[in-house]
């Protein structure tokens, strides 16, 4: 189904699609055999502006609307998911930075971050806290006239190359947010290798010890790190991975069409036999179901509709869930050669488990989902008998 779309978003997602086939996806396949991001790829989508795809224009963002920011997404993961969440963890950052950063603040670290010259990791999860974000256990002391950090952070997307890290902490028992540059003393990076999937993010487990930070490194008020800054940033995160999950869908189909019409088994192609054309319509429906409900999320964001955060909820539950089911199915439809690096399926399997993970889980999702079920359609008492 081809989604409905203004001239200026079909435009962009033309350019989007032929920037992804012409330079990601033939490379990605060796990216995540390497497990690392090239400079040189980082650097052009900085020069095409989609680092900063929707910060404002006042900070040399490029101002555009959530649709095409999604449509960048989707076309950036079908080709190579480890890529697509360099551009969510950045946007998350720049995103809680536009949101509730001080005029200093988005004035110093906005036009960078939409210019590329500093790449941003958000810096939540924690060796021993995942989903429970108001359980961070990494502290920060108030200090004269800074903070001291102290405290380990684990999963962070790019966090090998980042040059700084949105990180939250406790302090006095407040969950706050700090910008903290990675040149710091107190910043230890180690990198994490060995992932199932996004293999080329270059994921990191970053320490801080004793590590002091201005004041003015704190985002928002104190107490509102958490409630404020990381649900900012992680709702700006669930969607561009839903829409990345819908380009894994999209890739999962067009790998399987492809095999299954040349592949001869029985005397006859694969798409011939009814089981795998059983699987080949639920990738298809799925894939058209997943983009409309990034659709509808990305419409919803545009005109500032309270309900886009439970329509991003569900567009990144189903989208992500239904990228799991595309990828095992396009394994199996691959028979051994689907476990083998020489076919991409393998590398969507990965990839696609991990979305079901990251930005909020899909059973917190689930219980997300329910309580905006149970706040929309509110039990009515049936009428005395």
């Amino acid at each position: 189904m081809k989604p409905h779309l203004s001239p200026e978003q079909e435009e962009a997602r033309a350019s989007f699609r032929a920037f992804v086939d012409e330079e990601i996806a033939s490379r990605a396949d060796e990216w995540h055999r390497q497990e690392r991001t090239p400079p040189e790829i980082i650097r052009r989508l900085a020069d095409r502006g989609y680092l900063g795809w929707t910060l404002p224009t006042g900070f040399g963002g490029g101002g555009r609307d959530m649709i095409t920011l999604g449509l960048l997404a989707g076309e950036v993961g079908r080709g190579c998911s480890s890529l697509r969440s360099l551009i969510t963890v950045h946007s998350m950052v720049g995103h809680a930075i536009a949101r509730w950063g001080g005029r200093a603040q988005q004035a110093a670290w906005l036009p960078l971050l939409a210019s590329g010259a500093k790449i941003a990791a958000f810096a939540l999860s924690e060796p021993g806290v995942g989903s429970d974000a108001q359980s961070v256990e990494t502290r920060a002391k108030l200090d004269g006239d800074g903070y001291v950090l102290d405290g380990q952070k684990k999963w962070i997307t790019y966090g090998q190359i980042a040059d700084v890290f949105l990180v939250f902490a406790q302090c006095e028992g407040a969950p706050c947010a700090f910008l903290v540059e990675r040149h710091r003393p107190g910043v230890t990076v180690e990198p994490i290798t060995g992932l199932i999937g996004i293999k080329a993010s270059e994921t990191a487990a970053i320490r801080f010890t004793d590590c002091r930070i201005p004041a003015d490194a704190l985002v928002g008020r104190r107490g509102l790190g958490v409630s404020h800054v990381a649900a900012a940033a992680l709702d700006s995160g669930r969607y561009t991975v839903a829409w990345g999950c819908v380009g894994v869908l999209e890739a999962c189909l067009e790998a399987c069409v492809a095999y299954t019409s040349e592949r001869m088994q029985f005397g006859v192609p694969l798409k011939q036999h009814q089981l795998v054309r059983r699987m080949i319509t639920d990738m298809a429906t799925d894939l058209s179901a997943a983009r409309l409900l990034c659709l509808e999320a990305g419409r919803l964001r545009d005109a500032k509709d309270p309900a886009a955060i439970a329509a991003t909820s569900m567009a990144k539950y189903f989208a992500s869930t239904a990228a799991a089911r595309a990828a095992s199915n396009a394994v199996q439809i691959h028979g051994a050669n689907g476990c083998s690096s020489e076919y991409p399926v393998q590398r969507y399997l990965g990839d696609a488990k991990v979305t079901e993970i990251i930005e909020g889980s899909s059973q917190i999702q689930q219980i997300t989902i329910a309580e905006y079920a149970y706040q929309e359609y509110r039990a009515i008492p049936r009428s005395a008998q």
